[in-house]
Parts: C-alpha cells; structure tokens; sequence
C-alpha cells in the first residue's frame, strides 16, 4: 500500500521504535478522523516499555486538556486465532478530525526517546522491575 502523504512521516519515525514490527497500515475515516495500526515483537526486551512511552503520550500527557488521541491494544477473537504474542495489535487513533499525522509526529518526536531509535535510550522492560510492592518481604 502505498503511503499517503499525510502519513509518511509518521510512519518512517514509528518504523524506527524499538520492537515495532511490519507492516504499518493506516486509513482515514469518513468523519475526519484516521488511525495508524501496528504490531510489537512482544518477545523484545523494550515492547512494553514502548507500550508504555506511547500510552503516556496519546492518552494522558496532559491531566487538565487530553490530546486528541488514543493508543491501544487490538485483537482478534482469541478462540478463532491464538496467543497475545501472534495476534495481538497497536493502534494510535486521532479521535478529532483535523488533528493531523504530523501533529502526532510532532508530540512523539517532542516525547520519546531521543534519538528514537537508540535502544540504550529506552528504559528496559525488566519482569523483576515489575513485582508488586506487596511481594516485598
């Protein structure tokens, strides 16, 4: 698929997030707004720390006035496929229309990892960082 302009930008810098893996799709919507899709390798040692960097941004960077975005998970039926590790996807949707791809670009350049593509700049999704207060004796 052939990229629209609109989104060129966006795409090639998401291409560059550790973990993100091909392909990219994309669609603009009839009522203005568009989303971009996407799938983490799961197995990578940053994938939920990009799950984590990228909800920030979309979805809560601001407490008084939210950004006119959201990032989330996507799924088939889990009975008609298989695991989280195969099937499960990403998606950053405008939820106005107007707001542009390279509005998005711009917060996400503004936000992540600088340069984004430099893993030692990325905090590590480590399981033992990720215990429960209460497991502590």
């Amino acid at each position: 698929m052939a990229k629209p302009r609109e989104f060129k930008k966006l795409v090639a810098y998401l291409q560059k997030i550790p973990a993100l893996s091909e392909p990219i799709h994309w669609q603009r919507c009839d009522d203005g707004t568009w989303y971009v899709g996407f799938s983490l390798a799961l197995e990578h040692p940053l994938a939920w720390s990009a799950v984590q960097e990228l909800a920030h941004v979309l979805n809560t960077l601001s407490v008084a006035e939210h950004l006119p975005t959201r990032f989330l998970p996507t799924a088939p039926p889990p009975y008609l496929n298989g695991p989280a590790c195969w099937y499960l996807g990403w998606r950053i949707e405008s939820t106005l229309p107007g707001i542009t791809p390279n509005e998005v670009l711009e917060w996400l350049e503004g936000r992540l990892p600088q340069p984004v593509d430099d893993e030692t700049k990325w905090i590590p999704s480590i399981v033992e960082e990720c215990e429960s207060p209460d497991d502590e004796e």
